[in-house]
């Protein structure tokens, strides 16, 4: 990604106009005229504006009415189209009219488009009459406040496909997980009942979160996330437990998500020791039945350490799937390490996955990130040198390399061995 995207500002006005008005001979047409496009601007309606090396090079522009929304352009410089950067405008401008409350998008093309196939690929349904296409952001009035309540939100659409690397888990939970929750007509067909809670369990780092929020997006369902912690601030966590629980019932369609749920099921001890987590263990068997008895909910919870949690917590009965999450082997790192090298050939993917053998997804981005930081710093040293000694932007692979060496992988071999152990005495997929 060599671009930046930002909320329009008055300052690009200008840009934004002769990008609109440079573009409608490119098949960036739109029923909207430039005056009207200008006007929205002008009125600081919902618009985002992609910039490269400061100069702005694509802008996407709405007008809201309601609970509706009318994507009026979306404008991209020649020479950056069919790189991803129109999907790129879309998602953003889509994230704040979400938060607009806005209930259905719709886009308007004056005749069939090559940005067609784009929007059914984004959620769009194309209409009879014209070429119309309309988005229905579900959630709004009563729904919507709860789910605020609740701290949960709908997350962009695109973070499963961003899954880098992973490409075993990832098609072991598409299958197994997605396709039967989004396809439950014809999973019907076949005899197969969707999931209603799954455990995903590996050493810390490793994307269990990553993939919990993957799912949600890819299904279009609203995130909950229960922290343990949070609920233990209420006083009774079993209490707080069976609140949150009843207040989810509510929503039409959810998915809930329990990370380190080791801290409120762990295994029970007989007898049960006064003040210990028995009751909130017990409470939350009892909770698991009832939310499965619905469809379109999924309940994900993550353990780094699935050998503590209680037996009967993972029984089928309340678990269709454990599933393990490990540290990415060569393939997926050589994938994690080229999305943060965005596949520059000057940087040696193979020398950085040989380099990092044990490091997680996230330990990779944190190597990452202090070699891009080293980068930044460096080109900051050259502001007044000569066009002619200036470095090539980025971080090279001795950066990579070098934040690489700063970093102590998350895990360790003794942790693989026990996740070893723990794949042959729990997984269940």
């Amino acid at each position: 990604m060599n671009w930046l995207i930002h909320d329009y500002r008055e300052s690009d006005l200008a840009a934004v106009v002769h990008l609109i008005d440079t573009t409608a001979e490119l098949g960036q047409e739109s029923v909207f005229s430039l005056a009207e496009c200008i006007g929205a601007l002008t009125s600081r309606q919902p618009a985002v504006v992609a910039v490269h090396q400061g100069i702005p090079i694509g802008a996407a522009l709405a007008c809201v009415a309601g609970e509706r929304a009318w994507v009026m352009r979306i404008a991209i410089s020649s020479v950056w189209r069919g790189r991803g950067l129109a999907s790129a405008l879309l998602v953003e401008l889509e994230r704040r009219l979400v938060a607009a409350r806005v209930g259905r998008i719709a886009y308007v093309l004056p005749e069939e488009d090559l940005l067609g196939e784009g929007l059914l690929n984004a959620g769009y349904t194309r209409q009879p009459a014209v070429a119309y296409f309309e988005k229905v952001e579900p959630l709004h009035g009563p729904a919507a406040s709860l789910l605020e309540d609740l701290g949960g939100r709908f997350l962009p659409s695109d973070l499963w496909a961003k899954v880098a690397g992973m490409e075993a888990e990832k098609d072991l939970i598409e299958r197994r997980v997605v396709l039967p929750l989004a396809e439950p007509e014809r999973a019907a067909r076949h005899g197969v009942r969707p999931p209603r809670a799954v455990a995903l369990f590996g050493p810390p780092g490793t994307g269990k979160t990553t993939f919990a929020r993957g799912i949600a997006s890819k299904l279009g369902w609203p995130f909950v996330e229960l922290l343990p912690s949070r609920l233990a601030d209420e006083g009774n966590l079993a209490a707080a437990l069976r609140s949150a629980f009843a207040r989810i019932a509510e929503l039409e369609r959810v998915l809930v998500f329990i990370d380190e749920v080791e801290e409120i099921a762990p295994v029970r001890t007989e007898p049960a020791q006064p003040g210990g987590m028995h009751g909130v263990t017990n409470e939350l068997l009892k909770l698991i039945p009832g939310f499965r008895e619905r469809d379109e909910r999924l309940l994900v919870c993550a353990t780094n350490s699935i050998r503590s949690l209680d037996p009967a917590f993972l029984r089928p009965g309340r678990f269709d799937y454990l599933i393990p999450i490990g540290t990415p082997d060569t393939a997926a790192r050589a994938a994690i390490w080229s999305r943060y090298t965005d596949g520059r050939a000057d940087v040696d993917v193979t020398v950085l996955v040989t380099a990092s053998e044990l490091f997680t997804p996230a330990d990779i981005e944190h190597a990452a990130r202090i070699a891009a930081q080293s980068a930044f710093e460096r080109d900051l040293e050259t502001i007044g040198i000569g066009a002619g000694d200036q470095r090539a932007l980025g971080a090279s692979t001795e950066d990579y390399l070098a934040a690489v060496a700063q970093c102590r992988p998350t895990v360790t071999p003794e942790m693989i061995d026990q996740f070893g152990a723990d794949i042959t005495a729990h997984a269940r997929f």
